[in-house]
């Protein structure tokens, strides 16, 4: 008897559900996907049913549904923060019973549960996946429980946290609360705080490094008088404005030098204080790999700094290292407590562990609405030479094929792609189609075995997560960042080989084996999941043609204006609720 079990990560942002068979990761999906509410955090109804059919399971083949942190723990922080005040909703919201309860009554779950802990979740995503035999393993993020920074050692199946930093003092939050001060959003303008960084000088890393105070081993605390996070409307006090000079940006509003300045310095001192504590768990575990795993472990600038300077050889980021991640860490955790054996021995090769769509179901879509495409199913190479090709001459491509990824990034599943030497490429994709801040830098995809000629990387980087140096003999403008950087994806013919051999046919005609990759999705809205999502993004977006497939769909060979006028999309980007069925 095979032993199935369920990871899931839900209730605060970010919910997804994942299915371990004999510690073999099946499937993985996020809610957001399906439900199209970005980081949606309900309990993973859709996710767990797509995963449930994906392993051809029924919920009674299911032996163990494993939770990503402790209710209890996190309810004795958050009455600690004094987030309770009485009100219905909120009681619901804090409620230690309600993830067994949402379990059973949502997910329609009657067996085992088993509840791990935030921190000991991220860890077990990182290194039980990561193919190495032993490990040290540091976990960041805002807070799990109490945690907010956990230190480890992976070895075979056992997995020992030995120090813990606790709430309030988290790097995470620090950044959070800058990326607040400067008018973006927490929990998703840390990537544009970052992006945004490359434009400034460190003028300010004096003051960012008085909000931090670096003690003994593995510990920092957070100097308090510049927070507002604990019970207040913002996460920054009146202190810290002080600090700068400056009072915060409003959201959306012009952005000067002080802001990229600013930016740059937090970037510098995170830096700082990782590779410091990097370097403080190195000494205690004497290991040459090093696991990472929480929200800060996204901070790709912060990760090529730790493997450049830092004293480990060879480094794994789970992919998906914010809270749905955690997903897969409950169910590794749970496989060896009900077996005392190790999941996944091998390494994470790729994350396209979500839905796919197959040739036939698009062509009965297609049928039934007035689009007009062309069909390649029976000439799959003629369909890549002629993407190429669109590529070549300037054209955005909308990239729907396989299984979609599990994760933040689109890595040749649902993707837009470009071509990465066209100086007006980036610009017009941020105002025209991912309908964005114009300072956002967009990645590159490299054939694996070409990576080397053109970006300071000498190992395979399939997620990216890292950056490094630009390189190439080619000019590259759409995909080098200001201060030379880009964020690298390899891509393997093993793992994506649909998405190698175009590679190898663009670089063929153009002699550049390197596109632009950006996901699939407007500003607001997840990343496409489904071929009817694809569509509505291809009619409300400037993308040129769309490949569903085996099929190409361009812009110039249908009404797109009249379509999006039929169905009431003109001018959305967000909150589309049509079914793409009513285009008949």
């Amino acid at each position: 008897m095979s032993l199935n079990i369920v990871g899931i990560s839900a209730l605060y942002h970010d919910s997804a559900c994942c299915i371990l068979t004999d510690g073999v990761l099946r499937a993985a999906a996020q809610e957001e996907r399906f439900t199209r509410i970005k980081h949606d955090p309900a309990m993973p109804y859709k996710a767990f049913m797509f995963c449930l059919e994906q392993a051809g399971l029924s919920i009674t083949d299911i032996d163990c549904v494993a939770y990503y942190e402790s209710p209890q723990k996190k309810l004795s922080r958050q009455l600690w923060s004094g987030h309770y005040n009485g009100s219905e909703e909120l009681s619901r919201r804090l409620d230690p019973a309600r993830p067994e309860r949402e379990i059973r009554e949502v997910l329609g779950f009657e067996g085992l549960v088993k509840f791990y802990d935030h921190h000991q979740s991220h860890a077990a995503s990182s290194f039980y996946y990561s193919g190495f035999d032993s490990s040290a393993i540091l976990t960041v993020d805002g807070v799990g429980e109490w945690a907010t920074t956990g230190y480890g050692m992976g070895n075979g199946a056992k997995l020992n946290m030995f120090e813990e930093v606790y709430f309030p003092h988290s790097i995470g939050l620090l950044y959070s609360t800058i990326t607040n001060y400067l008018g973006f959003e927490i929990n998703e303008g840390e990537y544009k705080v970052m992006g945004l960084a490359p434009y400034g000088n460190a003028t300010y890393a004096d003051q960012i490094r008085k909000l931090i105070t670096m003690d003994e081993k593995g510990q920092f605390r957070l100097e308090m008088e510049y927070y507002d996070f604990i019970g207040g409307n913002k996460m920054y006090s009146e202190k810290l404005c002080e600090l700068f000079g400056k009072a915060a940006r409003e959201p959306e509003s012009k952005m000067g030098k002080f802001h990229c300045d600013v930016a740059k310095s937090l970037q510098l001192v995170l830096e700082e204080v990782l590779l410091q504590k990097a370097q403080y768990l190195h000494s205690v575990t004497g290991s040459e790999n090093l696991c990472m795993a929480g929200g800060v472990a996204l901070n790709c600038v912060a990760n090529g700094n730790i493997l450049r300077k830092g004293p480990f050889k060879q480094m794994f980021v789970q992919p998906a290292s914010s809270d749905s991640g955690c997903a897969l860490g409950a169910a590794a955790l749970a496989h060896v407590e009900l077996t005392g054996e190790r999941p996944q021995k091998e390494k994470l090769q790729h994350v396209y562990l979500g839905p796919s769509f197959g040739s036939k179901e698009i062509a009965n879509l297609l049928d039934a609405t007035s689009f007009i495409n062309n069909d390649f199913r029976d000439d799959d190479e003629g369909l890549l030479k002629e993407v190429a090709r669109l590529l070549a001459d300037g054209k955005v491509i909308g990239w729907f094929h396989g299984r979609e990824e599990f994760g933040p990034r689109s890595l040749g599943a649902r993707s837009i792609l470009a071509d990465p030497r066209r100086t007006d490429m980036r610009d017009r994709i941020n105002a025209m189609v991912k309908k964005r801040e114009a300072f956002r830098p967009f990645a590159p995809a490299v054939l694996e075995e070409h990576a080397g000629l053109h970006f300071d990387l000498n190992h395979p980087s399939p997620f990216m997560l890292e950056t490094c140096q630009v390189n190439s003999t080619i000019d590259l403008p759409a995909i080098t960042h200001v201060d030379g950087s880009a964020r690298v994806q390899t891509v393997s013919a093993q793992t994506n080989p649909r998405f190698h051999k175009l590679l190898t046919y663009f670089n063929e005609i153009t002699g550049c084996p390197i596109l632009l990759n950006t996901s699939f999705n407007v500003r607001g809205e997840p990343i496409v999941n489904s071929p009817e999502d694809a569509l509505k993004c291809f009619i409300t977006t400037d993308i040129d043609s769309l490949i569903l497939e085996d099929f190409i769909i361009s812009r110039k060979n249908n009404d797109l204006d009249l379509l999006a006028w039929m169905i009431g999309l003109q001018g959305k980007t967000s909150g589309i609720v049509h079914d793409v069925y009513t285009f008949i």
